[in-house]
């Protein structure tokens, strides 16, 4: 599979209609107009890795420049990771996602051509994507999830995209009251949360809603169908493997553990001896960098979860049960806990120990709270000095809301300190 020849045959074929408009700047594109800009850039150079950000239409550029010139994508949100991460990379790899992990720093996840394409046929298939609903771009271009519902639909399926990038209720409302207009607009449970509340949402504009990210509560899912009028179909995927499951009915769903039915050609199954969602399917990633990262979990075509799930034989819908993983889900973010627990020891000396988990949101839409428990040599210090201090590493949705102060927290006899133990302690006590 060359992603660049797929490209240009897009590109001939739909070469006059409107591919890409950037809703802020007013500039607009069509396909034909996409390739004749790109051949006005410079070629990559042999070896270089493109770290295009995910808010920034400049990604659809960097994007082909990088299947042009065959060099690997790296879409980020901010900083430019280290290089000597990427040391060592194969040739065959076109593309890293970044995405948080168990410990401090993040994941590589390493594409080949095909399984980038693989998870585009699906999501395109299994939802019904088309170029008459354009695709209303507003979740980052960065996360798996964005890439593959917004960019490869566009460059690999001639599905139009209108980038916005600005959720905020203000600008939505401008653009689905535009007569005439209708789009698919994926989205996440918060964004759909504030639309509907703000009275936005235009059910003749949206013709396709989807939601992923974190999972869809019923409360939302009814009231948009009942006051809205419209269906959110609720999206499960993975950075590993892309698209898994997808909520095909029309009505809305009466079980907040379904996420719907396995996509086309992705395979699912419960592995018995973990009870965690295996999945199969040509888009699953190649591995992970360095590969020596859970092996087991990652490549030859299958990923395995750290979702417990159940299918029901008689329809095939996938139900999600628990989380056998420590990653925190805030509204779609995968939070890593090592990472909050080494901004917060960097962040301030008095402190001796930390211990970062997630506990249950009373926000269905943000779906878990950060909790920090530490303990201090220093009775006397200025806790909101701390937090300040905390903040200048770590992004707003990774800062803690539970400060808990616990003097008693301190290793085992190993040097270790178990999430599971504190966050039970803190659920009892709250």
């Amino acid at each position: 599979m060359n992603l660049y020849t797929h490209w240009q045959s897009i590109a001939d074929r739909f070469s006059k209609d409107q591919a890409l408009l950037d809703w802020k700047s007013g500039r607009s594109w069509t396909f034909g107009e996409l390739q004749g800009e790109l051949d006005c850039r410079e070629s990559a150079q042999p070896g270089a890795i493109l770290f295009p950000n995910g808010r920034e239409v400049e990604l659809i550029f960097e994007t082909l420049r990088a299947w042009r010139d065959g060099v690997i994508l790296c879409p980020v949100e901010a900083a430019t990771p280290d290089m000597a991460r990427f040391a060592g990379i194969a040739d065959n790899i076109v593309h890293v996602k970044m995405t948080s992990g168990s410990t401090a720093e993040p994941k590589l996840i390493l594409f080949e051509a095909s399984q980038l394409a693989a998870d585009a046929e699906n999501i395109v298939v299994t939802m019904g994507l088309k170029s008459e609903w354009p695709n209303l771009g507003v979740i980052s271009m960065a996360h798996s999830y964005g890439f593959s519902n917004l960019v490869t639909p566009l460059l690999l399926h001639g599905v139009p995209l209108v980038w916005v990038g600005d959720p905020l209720p203000a600008m939505m409302s401008t653009i689905l009251e535009q007569e005439g207009r209708v789009y698919t607009l994926p989205a996440v449970p918060a964004m759909w949360r504030a639309w509907l509340e703000a009275g936005v949402i235009n059910s003749d504009a949206v013709k396709l809603g989807i939601s992923a990210g974190a999972p869809l509560s019923l409360e939302l899912e009814d009231r948009l169908y009942e006051e809205a009028g419209l269906k959110v179909h609720n999206f499960y995927g993975s950075s590993e493997c892309g698209g898994i499951a997808y909520d095909r009915n029309e009505e809305p769903r009466t079980d907040a553990s379904c996420v719907g039915t396995a996509l086309t050609n992705v395979g699912l199954e419960v592995r018995d001896s973990e009870g965690c969602l295996q999945v199969k399917s040509a888009a699953v990633g190649a591995g992970y960098w360095p590969a020596s990262e859970n092996e087991s979990a990652l490549g030859g075509g299958e990923f395995t979860t750290s979702d417990l799930a159940e299918i029901d034989v008689a329809d095939g819908q996938v139900l999600l049960r628990a989380r056998s993983g420590e990653t925190i889900n805030v509204a779609g973010r995968k939070v890593a806990p090592g990472k909050i627990e080494e901004a917060i020891l960097r962040a301030d000396s008095r402190i001796n120990n930390c211990v970062v988990f997630g506990v249950p949101s009373e926000d269905p839409e943000r779906v878990e709270d950060i909790v920090v428990c530490l303990s201090s040599n220093d009775d006397e210090w200025d806790e909101v000095e701390m937090k300040i201090k905390v903040q200048q590493h770590l992004a707003s949705y990774e800062m803690p809301r539970h400060w808990w102060f616990c003097q008693d927290l301190k290793p085992n006899a190993r040097g270790k300190i178990s999430r599971r133990e504190w966050k039970e302690k803190f659920l009892l006590l709250n």
